[in-house]
């Protein structure tokens, strides 16, 4: 791609980012304190969030595997069904992750 182009298509992609903030701003609040809307709205950032668990845990270029990331996942869901502490769970599976990396590297 030609340095032209790319800032050709990074001019446009601001320009549509500017364009669909200003139309959020434009949207009457009525629209946005509607119930329904409100329960979606709260469940968005869970669905991302869990897509990228997935895209990120299972998923290496196109293929599936089940590698070390699939154990910390899996230390990380038990300690949440736990009611752990979130640093306890973060440290948990990032150790088990690590642990089981080098267990298969070693």
């Amino acid at each position: 791609m030609s340095t032209s182009t790319l800032w050709i298509v990074m001019g446009a992609t601001s320009a549509l980012c500017f364009a669909m903030k200003l139309l959020g701003h434009l949207v009457p609040e009525s629209w946005l304190a509607n119930d329904r809307l409100q329960r979606i709205n709260a469940l968005i950032p869970i669905c991302l969030l869990s897509a990228l668990v997935v895209a990120e845990g299972f998923v290496v270029k196109t293929h599936i595997v089940l590698d070390h990331r699939l154990a910390g996942l899996g230390i990380a869901l038990a300690a949440l069904f736990a009611k752990a502490p979130f640093p306890v769970v973060v440290v948990a599976a990032a150790g088990t992750s690590a642990l089981v990396y080098h267990l298969h590297l070693g």
